[in-house]
């Protein structure tokens, strides 16, 4: 892997080919693009695998707590976020345990419990904490709205958010015209809610990454995707 990325992001990126959870082809996302790369974090589900996003995610956190961020709470969206959530604590702890033993996690429900304790979310109480929302990737940005809409009936205060891929890529034009630039859901969602947004890995790391193990084929068509839908942002 090249020097040019922090030896986190190396290792994860590497984790993520060897498990098959970023591969190159040609896959029909969501949006009905071509993309010439997919990652689907739900495969980070070995033991290894499992280390390795909750590693890279809590390095991530430490790094950007450097800039500022400052959070009480771990909240993962149900249900990708739910172990995000969990196995990202427990390493904070391990790799800050000066600072970061008391941080707790929380999740929420589908929907609520309507016996025992009752109520939306499992965990820690969010009502006057900061909270830092964890997930996959950010797509359109439309589960994470909600999960900052739960956060804030119950309380909390919504700090920040962190992902694992920024795909860098504009929305999907509303006309149907691709050539027109655009922000992407992650531009967006900074700008509505003036809130950071951490990420393990963007798009130029996949591609600086990806020169030394991939093919000029893949190279070049990932490449031309990234220039044909980058964001403005």
């Amino acid at each position: 892997m090249p020097s040019q990325l922090a030896p986190y992001k190396q290792e994860f990126l590497r984790a993520a080919l060897s498990g098959g959870v970023l591969k190159f082809g040609s896959f029909e996302l969501k949006s009905k693009r071509i993309s010439p790369y997919f990652f689907n974090a739900g495969l980070f589900h070995t033991t290894r695998l499992a280390a390795a996003i909750a590693t890279a995610f809590a390095q991530a956190v430490v790094d950007a707590r450097k800039d500022g961020l400052e959070f009480d709470v771990i909240f993962g969206p149900a249900y990708k976020g739910i172990p995000l959530a969990a196995t990202i604590a427990i390493e904070l702890g391990r790799l800050a345990p000066e600072t970061l033993d008391t941080v707790s996690y929380s999740f929420d429900r589908k929907e609520a419990k309507d016996h025992g304790e009752g109520g939306n979310i499992v965990g820690a109480a969010l009502k006057g904490k900061r909270v830092l929302i964890v997930d996959d990737v950010i797509t359109a940005g439309t589960a994470k709205r909600e999960a900052i809409d739960k956060i804030r009936k119950e309380g909390g205060i919504v700090v920040g958010i962190a992902v694992a891929l920024d795909r860098m890529e504009k929305l999907p034009a509303t006309d149907g015209d691709e050539s027109k630039p655009g922000p992407s859901a992650i531009g967006e969602l900074r700008k509505e809610y003036g809130i950071p947004i951490v990420t393990i890995l963007t798009l130029d790391d996949i591609i600086e990454g990806m020169k030394s193990i991939a093919s000029e084929d893949d190279v070049r068509r990932t490449e031309e995707y990234r220039q044909k839908y980058k964001a403005t942002d």
